[in-house]
């Protein structure tokens, strides 16, 4: 109904279509301009978005969705752009990097979702985050989603959103009966000799290891496979 939304919901929980699918229905196929911007904390994250909505858009004509964000090359990006996507998907401070270069512009923006806004906060992307929506001077919908409510995100919707309803779901339980989890409290120095031991006490074949950057990525492999 082009109302302005505060979703609170966890990961897993499907919003990523939920919000895709009613910003597809508002674009234009025909006017090849930036009708919608989609900011997310992460590139893995906009990537997956980028995904979900292209996958959707498959059923549309002449409809796409491009990811910007950094750590790749802007000048592949700018290629993709010329391409004119009605539909950006972006990293904050990427976004801004194409909206100095002009090779993105919000003139024609009818929607704007900003996803996991906790999580871009906590990474500092605030005064990227209120640069983006002062030019976006368009009348617009803005949908915002976070997995928690604070200050920040109520100032956030109080600054550039009119009326927003909130919406909160809910999961029942976000693990399955078969997992059991545990955490262990470590000094970073110390997790690499954690993790082995774990490995090595209970025999483990098959292992995932998740990290924050690629950087650490990069760094647990070499020290795993050097032990």
């Amino acid at each position: 109904d082009g109302v302005d939304i505060i979703g609170q919901a966890p990961t897993g929980t499907g919003k990523t279509v939920a919000f895709s699918i009613p910003v597809l229905e508002n674009i234009d196929a025909n006017f090849n301009k930036v009708q919608a911007i989609i900011i997310a904390p992460t590139r893995e994250l906009a990537v997956q978005i980028t995904k979900e909505v292209n996958k959707v858009a498959s059923l549309m004509d002449g409809v796409k969705a491009v990811a910007v964000y950094g750590g790749e090359p802007i000048e592949k990006q700018i290629t993709a752009l010329k391409k004119r996507p009605q539909i950006i998907v972006a990293t904050p401070g990427r976004l801004m990097d194409h909206m100095r270069r002009c090779t993105v512009r919000l003139d024609n923006v009818k929607v704007v979702v900003l996803d996991e806004a906790d999580e871009m906060l906590n990474m500092g992307f605030r005064d990227d985050i209120n640069a983006i929506l002062e030019e976006t001077k368009t009348d617009h919908q803005t949908l915002l989603f976070s997995a928690t409510f604070s200050k920040e995100i109520e100032e956030i919707a109080r600054q550039f959103m009119n009326d927003a309803k909130k919406i909160s779901v809910q999961e029942k339980s976000l693990t399955v009966s078969l997992i059991d989890q545990y955490y262990i409290d470590v000094y970073q120095k110390d997790k690499i000799e954690v993790i082995s031991r774990i490995i090595d006490i209970n025999e483990y074949q098959l292992s995932m290891v998740f990290c924050n950057t690629k950087k650490d990525v990069d760094e647990v492999t070499s020290d795993l496979l050097t032990r």
